[in-house]
């Protein structure tokens, strides 16, 4: 009895895989629907080269009816070339064996190039932001253009620069603490004329002693002229009787040398320029103690902060020449505070330049036509002179009349004549 059903009974059970079927033909893929074909194959030699045989054998390599044309070894059905598992195929780049192939080397010499230029451009918008921004905090409130009967230009830049004792914003805690008193109004400490020129630099201290002529001069606020009597007064009272404007004026006069540029700071932007650059260290050859001022100093190399500085630049009454030593420990000192201010440690550190640039910009009065850079010239030209790349001098001293200091005539008319001339200068000052 035939056990079998009867589609599946005797020889004629057809064509069925796997029942050692004489066919030779395999069964169709809608039969064997675990084989997907992939496109038909390009004949050898069409730019597809021959694969490999196995087993030589007609069932599984190069015969039609096996495996290797359409089945499972062919690189065309989409098994070896990345359509099932993901190798190199057409979308990526293929190894030898049909894989994905090695990652390219990066290109450092391209990587390179772009940061640069990155840097750069950081760079030049950041200094470009910082000029603005520090330009536009320049208090220019110094109008030169109403000085009359200025002497010609000579070679070189000069620049006026002054020290005065004006309390304006200080809080009665902060004057007692910086000893400056209550005066009212402002007067000049220091004053200065710091030539820069290309045979080297001058800083020439002015005694605020210094007796000199009133000349005819335009108020700065009125308008009005004042015709000179002959009057004869301590440089510093010119500055308390109308400001900048005389105070350039009666020196161009008295000098005959022209004022390219003015420059003003008081009590506390200096301070707070001191204690913005981290203290400034000076070595002090004598030690001295003055009431007025708070200086209390021993000798040797040290550190001053704002308020000790301050007090440094101030004493006059512990010394026996008292304006000529006080003018001689503002140069030593203003020399070393633009040392300070000029060094790579403030200058590329940006937590010390910008409130350095804050505390001396918001306190520093200049002329109209001052510009960031003509500020930067005097600062560096100041840091050559405490290097000892430059001069410096207290003016002149021939006397003395009423306790006010005379110029030797004869020795400053040298003075402006190598000045004005950019010359080394060979004068000696007191």
């Amino acid at each position: 009895m035939n056990d079998w059903p009867e589609a599946w009974s005797g020889d004629d059970r057809g064509n069925q895989y796997g029942r050692g079927s004489a066919n030779a033909q395999p069964e169709s893929a809608r039969v064997m629907r675990q084989v997907r074909r992939g496109p038909q194959a390009p004949p050898y030699g069409a730019g597809v080269p021959p694969q490999p045989s196995y087993t030589g054998g007609q069932g599984y390599d190069e015969g039609q009816n096996g495996y290797g044309q359409g089945g499972y070894d062919n690189s065309h059905d989409g098994y070896n070339t990345g359509q099932v598992y993901g190798g190199g195929g057409p979308g990526g780049p293929q190894g030898p064996d049909g894989g994905r192939g090695p990652r390219r080397a990066p290109n450092w010499r391209r990587r390179i190039k772009w940061g640069a230029i990155t840097l750069v451009t950081v760079l030049v918008v950041t200094s470009v932001a910082t000029y603005f921004w520090a330009d536009s905090k320049l208090n220019r409130d110094v109008d030169l253009s109403k000085v009359i009967d200025r002497p010609e230009a000579g070679d070189g830049t000069n620049y006026l620069i002054v020290g005065s004792d004006s309390r304006e914003g200080l809080t009665a805690a902060e004057k007692k603490k910086l000893h400056t008193g209550s005066a009212e109004g402002k007067r000049t400490d220091s004053m200065m004329i710091l030539h820069v020129g290309d045979s080297g630099d001058t800083l020439i201290s002015l005694p605020r002693d210094s007796n000199v002529t009133i000349p005819t001069f335009v108020g700065s606020t009125s308008g009005k002229t004042y015709p000179g009597t002959g009057k004869q007064e301590k440089l510093n009272a010119t500055y308390a009787t109308d400001g900048p404007t005389l105070l350039v004026r009666t020196i161009e006069y008295n000098m005959g040398l022209h004022i390219d540029h003015y420059v003003e700071i008081g009590f506390n932007g200096f301070a707070d320029i001191v204690d913005a650059v981290g203290g400034v260290t000076i070595d002090i050859d004598k030690g001295f103690k003055d009431s007025y001022s708070g200086a209390d100093f021993k000798a040797g190399k040290q550190t001053l902060n704002g308020e000790e500085a301050l007090a440094f630049v101030r004493t006059r009454h512990a010394f026996a020449a008292s304006d000529l030593q006080r003018t001689k420990n503002q140069q030593k000192f203003l020399s070393a505070l633009a040392h300070q201010v000029a060094t790579p440690g403030t200058l590329l550190n940006p937590f010390k330049l910008y409130p350095t640039l804050g505390a001396g910009l918001d306190s520093l009065s200049v002329d109209k036509d001052m510009s960031l850079w003509d500020l930067a010239s005097m600062f560096w030209a100041m840091k050559g002179v405490s290097g000892g790349d430059g001069t410096s001098m207290n003016m002149p001293i021939s006397g003395s009349t009423g306790g006010n200091l005379i110029w030797d005539k004869a020795k400053v008319k040298t003075l402006v004549n190598e000045l004005n001339n950019d010359q080394k200068v060979t004068v000696s000052g007191n």
